[in-house]
């Protein structure tokens, strides 16, 4: 499947989207790495904002203070979501496993 081409126009746009979508993520990360947030309220933002919902999980949790990538990719084979999961992509059941085993992280 090849890619339509775009206009000088929509290829900007699309640009500044992937840059801004790019920001809020970053955003987030940060304000999980600081606490003032935490992983509850990023899957339930996911629902209204794309740009999160399009996180994967594994820089969801590798945000979190004191995880780093082994602790990671360990927690994420404990509670069976695959490495190249997104927040979109979780399941009921991988949601309340992610609340429960971060419960204010």
């Amino acid at each position: 499947m090849s890619i339509p081409p775009l206009s000088p126009q929509q290829r900007a746009r699309a640009l500044e989207q992937a840059a801004s979508a790019r920001l809020r993520r970053a955003e987030v990360r940060e304000h999980l790495k600081a606490g003032r947030t935490g992983v509850a309220q990023v899957l339930e933002d996911a629902g209204s904002d794309d740009a999160l919902a399009r996180m994967r999980v594994r820089t969801l949790i590798e945000s979190l203070p004191g995880v780093g990538p082994v602790t990671a990719s360990r927690i994420m084979d404990e509670l069976g979501i695959a490495a190249s999961r997104r927040v979109r992509g979780l399941g009921r059941h991988q949601r309340t496993a992610l609340q429960e085993r971060f419960p204010r992280a």
